[in-house]
């Protein structure tokens, strides 16, 4: 798994207007989990690899930085 940072997570839910408790329910984590990691909290491998499967089950992909910043979009 690609190291994915908080304001991916952010980014992806804001581009699937999903609001923290339905990234929440859709990862089986808690909201306030989803919170503390998108400002910059430290989160467990496990937990941060269920929020990512959830978010690219809904049609993310994440961008590697390749220069840039961090990013995401919607699979096309």
């Amino acid at each position: 798994m690609a190291i994915v940072k908080g304001v991916q997570i952010r980014m992806a839910r804001a581009a699937l207007n999903w609001g923290v408790r339905e990234l929440a329910a859709a990862a089986e984590v808690t909201p306030n989990t989803i919170s503390r990691i998108e400002s910059g909290g430290a989160a467990r491998t496990d937990t941060l690899e269920r929020i990512v499967a959830a978010l690219e089950a809904a049609g993310v992909e994440f961008i590697d930085p390749n220069g840039g910043g961090p990013g995401v979009r919607l699979r096309g």
